[in-house]
């Protein structure tokens, strides 16, 4: 009776949690001055979205509509891929590197940060970070000072470093069954995150197989392989070696490379 009492409160924490996340969704839009503001949008999860409502027909139209979101940024698109369930592309600095990841949505053409690592690990464009829309002057999405979304050292509604409402965990990834807590006592190299991918892997039960990680700022995004065809793709965090499983993804269809 005692374990019940202790375990029920998380599991409403949890479902409540669950469904502030599905309501949630947030559009960038150009406002009458010329710059950009965050309002409701119905996809997305806590994400930053290009103007949607046009349907994708393919890995063309996926980049040109994530291309949109990139050119806020200052980025551009590389790699491009379609899941079952949405598109997928990586964006890049204008020197090659990797920035961020982002999904596009099949039905509207609504592109957003990828859940998981894009969001919570990335130390550059994700919601913990000092990442702002061009333009948009930051604020409720976050900042080094939190904002009603973000994080800083002080938190927000989101959490941070001190934690916030959704801090300590919820949101970092522990709450999935697929996410493992890391076990680094240094920084992660990419060799240490393909060997950490692995193990997950194994622990998994899973005869499939690692790809080269790329490197994202704070992480590592690495191919699930089966028969050297992508069947998924794991992230690793590259201070504490925590490994996130994509699951949202659904099965692989094709790909278009730069």
């Amino acid at each position: 009776m005692a374990m019940r009492s202790k375990t029920l409160p998380l599991l409403v924490l949890v479902a409540a949690i669950a469904g502030l996340v599905a309501s949630v969704g947030w559009a960038a839009t150009r406002d009458g001055a010329g710059g950009w503001m965050m309002q409701r949008s119905g996809a997305g999860m806590m994400g930053y979205s290009a103007n949607g409502g046009e349907r994708v027909r393919g890995l063309a139209d996926a980049k040109r509509q994530a291309q949109r979101f990139a050119d806020r940024l200052d980025l551009k698109v590389g790699e491009v891929m379609r899941f079952s369930n949405q598109y997928y592309a990586e964006l890049e600095e204008r020197d090659g590197r990797l920035a961020t990841e982002v999904l596009v949505e099949p039905e509207t053409g609504t592109v957003f940060l990828e859940y998981g690592p894009a969001m919570m690990w990335n130390t550059r464009y994700g919601m913990m970070s000092d990442f702002r829309l061009r333009g948009s002057g930051g604020g409720m999405m976050g900042g080094s000072n939190g904002g009603m979304m973000g994080g800083g050292s002080n938190g927000g509604m989101m959490g941070g470093s001190t934690g916030g409402m959704m801090g300590g965990g919820m949101m970092d990834g522990s709450a999935d069954p697929t996410w493992t807590p890391g076990i680094a006592t240094g920084a992660v190299s990419p060799q240490k995150a393909r060997a950490l991918a692995t193990r997950w892997l194994a622990g998994q039960s899973s005869e499939a197989t690692i790809g080269e990680p790329d490197v994202f700022p704070g992480y590592y995004t690495l191919h699930v392989l089966k028969n050297g065809r992508i069947a998924g793709m794991l992230s690793v965090n590259a201070s504490t070696g925590a490994v996130w499983s994509h699951w949202w993804h659904g099965r692989f269809v094709s790909m278009l490379e730069e």
